[in-house]
């Protein structure tokens, strides 16, 4: 029987060695989806230890990382303290902030009708802000953008603009997505924003010019200590 901090039965560990099984494991890159975990984490100040899954040698397709996501997808974690005191393999960007914020008790807010609103807020990101701006990335940095047919990268430009303008709207006269309070919701979203106009550099293809309200909370984001640690997490390697 699996025991609390004995993680040998979970194949990830042996591409994936835990040096302190003792704590939270997180397989990641410093991508959009990524950084929200080590953000989070970082924010909450659990203990964690990092492992690279590196895409340049398609680490997210071997039997080892698949079999603890087998949607090939970062991040991921094993958590050898979870419910009940037994390890907890976990992955979906979404699930894993969920489950962190409720496991430490803050950034979901206890109160039911503001949970549910905060996870409406995640939910927003991961069905709209993440495929939308991602698909933008695609027809602007990556392969997509030798297409001729412009048609498929201005509509994913517009509807990227429409939910920036979302964003805009919901934050006149609040700090945050949730107000006072920063949330899950921000930790999802604003590193996607961020990613949008830094390295896909499509900040002139969508008019982020126009979305002060977007650009003040963002700035306040990257301010963060924890923030500005989180999107770094895992480093590249030297």
């Amino acid at each position: 029987m699996t025991t609390t901090n004995d993680l040998s039965a979970f194949p990830i560990t042996k591409k994936w060695p835990a040096t302190q099984p003792d704590r939270l494991q997180l397989y990641s890159l410093p991508t959009p989806n990524g950084v929200k975990v080590s953000i989070l984490l970082e924010e909450l100040g659990l203990p964690y230890e990092v492992h690279r899954v590196s895409f340049d040698t398609q680490d997210q397709f071997t039997p080892e990382f698949l079999s603890l996501n087998p949607n090939n997808k970062i991040p991921a974690i094993l958590d050898p303290n979870g419910p009940g005191g037994q390890p907890l393999a976990l992955w979906e960007s979404g699930a894993i902030l969920i489950y962190l914020a409720e496991k430490a008790g803050r950034f979901l807010p206890t109160d039911p009708a503001a949970r549910y609103e905060t996870l409406q807020w995640l939910m927003f990101q991961m069905g709209g802000v993440g495929p939308m701006f991602g698909q933008v990335g695609f027809f602007t940095n990556f392969g997509g953008k030798d297409y001729e047919d412009k048609r498929p990268r201005d509509r994913y430009t517009a509807e990227s603009r429409r939910l920036l303008g979302v964003l805009n709207d919901r934050l006149k006269g609040r700090a945050w997505i949730m107000g006072d309070e920063y949330t899950i919701a921000d930790i999802a979203i604003w590193p996607w924003v961020r990613n949008l106009v830094e390295r896909y550099k499509a900040g002139d293809l969508v008019g982020y010019a126009e979305f002060t309200e977007v650009q003040r909370v963002v700035a306040a984001f990257v301010a963060r200590p924890a923030v500005a640690k989180g999107l770094t997490i895992p480093a590249a390697p030297n």
